[in-house]
Parts: structure tokens; sequence; C-alpha cells
């Protein structure tokens, strides 16, 4: 492999263990504020009790996930050193911004609710777990804010003379027509992740008979929130694909393996080929026919380009080149994020219909095969996420920066071969085990279950935490 290929697959490995737990961490932030917010208004201490068990995966989430991300951003000085010097000036704005105000934010807050417990009013503790979320909001915001600049490149300038681009309009590059779609779309993914958590976990705890009442409570309220969640994640997916048919053309062509502008094309489902440019798309090819065309133009018979006339295109906007991305990563990164959005909402609306109410009353509870498929479910997020992600930085290339960088010009000249492979040994080693610590974490939690509750009165706060909730004593 070359430096630029051994530099790439850091990034994408560092990343893809970082996105295990970033979506978590934002989607538990909200469900813990959720529970505490239910105990606060209500003083049942069933709410009590969600609070603080969903609170210690919320903690261990958010720990490892910060810990995952540093590495990123060294990155970008180390690896990428030729980007950071052409771009740094608009890219690091919103990465600045994370930094002092979101980060800053979640930090703060997540240690006063940790501390806070009885030594904070029940209002003033009660915000500090909401403002804990809207921080792990407003990181992704910032973000997902410099992503899209790199997917649609907006309010800046090239400076000939330094050959910089230069930071224009930070109010255009913070309402990125890209981002207001990213966005929601992440932000709702990664509620639908930590919903399958709580369900998988929910499960598990429902299969062994133990602390009924949580995980029963639980998993009834996070159904419909599941439900609601994956329909809007999949909706904001869409607007998704769609924008892109006009910013990035060639990434929609080369999800369906498109190589031909061809009307009442069909919606492929499985294909085996060798995804080589020919007359025909797919060698061989499971299809809905004219599905593809009345999803992307509402049309039977509506035109989509094709690679190869999309590649002209960009030939002659960019200049001589190969413009396609890899064709089987592309198409079937699109169709693992899709399959299992799908999986997740028939999973949620299959739960629905199990806990509705009349003589079939706790027959989620005792559906062992829906338990069971609920632990299995926990591992879907993970894979449409790690799928998502694949599928939006891969079918981009070969620009970093869509029409303006291309990658081959962003890495460090100067950077050994071999450094890249000792770092990314060590990165590999790091970060499988800090990914064990936390599984090893959340294991725990889970055969332990939620802690016997104390016995507050009526509205007040309780006397504070048991100690193994609080990660810093």
């Amino acid at each position: 492999m070359s430096t630029l290929e051994l530099a790439r697959t850091q990034f994408g490995i560092t990343t893809l263990f970082h996105f295990i737990f970033v979506p978590m961490s934002i989607g538990l932030a909200v469900w813990v504020a959720l529970c505490q917010t239910l105990y606060h208004r209500t003083g049942n201490e069933l709410y009590l009790r969600m609070t603080r068990f969903w609170g210690k995966f919320m903690l261990i989430s958010i720990a490892v996930g910060v810990v995952t991300g540093i590495v990123q951003e060294f990155q970008f000085g180390m690896n990428w050193s030729l980007y950071s010097r052409y771009v740094g000036a608009v890219f690091g704005a919103p990465l600045a911004m994370e930094g002092l105000l979101a980060f800053f934010l979640e930090s703060t807050f997540v240690g006063l609710w940790i501390f806070g417990w009885k030594r904070l009013s029940p209002r003033v503790h009660l915000a500090t777990i909401w403002l804990t979320a809207i921080g792990t909001i407003l990181s992704a915001y910032f973000i997902l804010v410099a992503n899209a600049w790199m997917q649609h490149p907006v309010g800046y300038v090239i400076n000939h003379t330094t050959h910089r681009a230069e930071l224009k309009d930070i109010w255009a590059v913070l309402g990125n027509s890209t981002v207001w779609l990213a966005f929601p779309h992440t932000i709702f993914g990664a509620l639908l992740t930590a919903a399958m958590l709580v369900l998988g976990i929910s499960g598990w705890g429902l299969l062994r008979k133990r602390n009924v009442d949580v995980f029963s409570r639980s998993a009834r309220l996070m159904l419909p929130i599941a439900l609601v969640v994956a329909i809007a994640t999949i909706g904001f997916g869409d607007g998704q694909a769609r924008i892109l048919e006009k910013q990035q053309p060639m990434k929609m062509a080369s999800a369906e393996a498109i190589y031909n502008t061809s009307k009442g094309v069909g919606l492929s489902l499985f294909a085996v080929a060798p995804f080589e440019r020919h007359p025909k798309r797919l060698n061989v090819d499971i299809e809905i026919p004219h599905l593809e065309s009345l999803i992307a133009t509402f049309s039977w018979n509506g035109t989509l380009k094709g690679i190869n006339e999309v590649n002209a295109e960009e030939q002659r906007k960019h200049g001589p080149g190969d413009y396609v991305p890899i064709i089987g990563v592309t198409y079937w990164a699109f169709r693992l994020m899709v399959g299992t959005g799908t999986l997740m909402l028939i999973f949620a609306i299959v739960g629905l219909v199990l806990m509705r109410g009349g003589a079939s009353r706790g027959r989620l509870e005792r559906t062992r095969w829906f338990n069971y498929a609920a632990i299995v479910g926990i591992f879907l997020p993970i894979i449409a996420n790690w799928s998502g992600w694949i599928f939006t930085e891969m079918g981009r290339q070969p620009w970093v920066v869509y029409g303006l960088l291309k990658t081959g010009q962003a890495n460090s000249p100067n950077v050994a071969t071999s450094s890249i492979v000792i770092s990314l040994a060590a990165y590999i080693l790091v970060y499988a085990i800090l990914t064990a610590i936390g599984a090893r974490l959340i294991l725990h939690e889970m055969r332990k279950g939620p802690e016997a509750a104390p016995e507050p009165t009526g509205g007040e706060q309780p006397q504070g935490p048991p100690p193994d909730l609080v990660l810093a004593y």
C-alpha cells in the first residue's frame, strides 16, 4: 500500500472505532434526560431507577467516545498537512466552535450531573442533564458543518497568492444546505442507536426475568420513540439522496451502479458483478423494475444519469482524470445502510404490535424470540452508521473537498510509510483495547442490572446515586 492509502486507512479505522460510541452517547444523553424528567414530574421511583441505570451506559459511551475522538484531529496535522494548510482557515472554524462551545458545554454539565445529586436543587440538576444532551447535539452539528463543507464547499474564496482557501462567510458555512439534511439524519440516527441499545438490554433483562419493571417500562417507552426516529432517519436520508443528485451526481450513480444514462431504471437489490464499466449495468442483478426511477424522480420512466456520462461531465469541468469511486464499496455500503435502517423500522413496528393492550397484555415481555432479536438488534445501528459513513466518504472520491481538492493532493508529503504503519498498528491496538473496555463495562452493568432504589418522599431529590454510577468516584 502507498503512503496515501495507508493514511486513508488509518483515518478510516480510527473513525469507525470512534463512531461506535458517539451516536450512542448522543442518543443516551437525550434518553437519560427524558427518564429524569419523568421522575421529576411524577416522583415515581421507577423513573429514578431508570435514570440511574441508563446513565451508566451514557457515561461509558461518553468516556470512550471522547478518548477515541482525540486522535482524529491530530491526524489532520500529522497525515494530512497539505489539506490542513489549504483549507484549514475554513474547515478549522466549525471544529474550533465545537471544541470551545459544544464540547465545553457537554463536559462541564455532565460533570455537574455526576456530582450534583442532592448538592443541586432538583430543577438545576435536571437542567444539567438536558444541557449535557444539548452539548452532544451541538458537537454533532459543528462536526457535521465541517464535513458538509467537504461535501459541498460554500462561503470561501481562494487566495491565489497564498494558494489557500479562506473563510468569506461563516454564516454560509454554518447554513450549508447539505448540513441541514445531514444534521437531522445523524441526530435521529443517534437516537435510533440509543433506542436499539435500550431495547436490546431490556430484552436481555426480560429474558433473565430480573428487574422486569425497569426493563418493561424502558422497552414500552422506547418502542414508539424508535418507530418515530426510524421514520425520521429514513426520511431525512431520502432528502440527502435527492440533494446529492444535484451536488454529487457521481455518488448516487455509483450507489446504484448505473453505468449509462437510462430511463425506467429498476431498483437493484442484489448484484454479483465485477463492477467494471460496460454497456450492461451489472452481470447478475435482482431488481424491482422501474422502482429506482420512481423513487428518484417520482416518474415511472424517469431518467437517471449514468456513471460514464457523469464522469465525462466531471472531466470537462475539472480536467482529465477518473472521477469514479470504487463502485463495489458504494453499491454495498448504500445497501447495508438502507437495509439495516429498514430492519430497525420493521423491528419497532413488530414491537409496538406486541405491546398492544387487551387480552395480549404482557405479550411483549413474554415473547422470547422478540427479546432475543432485540439483543441482536443492538448491532444493527452500528452497521448502519458505519456503512453510511463509508458511503458518504468513499463515494466522494477522488475528492477530499468536492470539486476543490483531490485526496491525492492532501496528504503529508514528508511522512514516511513506516511511520504510518507503526502508528496504524498502535492505533488499532489501543482502540481495540478501549472498545473492549467499553464493551466489558457495558456487559458488566447489563449483568448487574438496575440498583435498588432509595426511598425519596414526594418530589425530593434522592440522597445521591450509588457510588458505581459516579465513575469518577
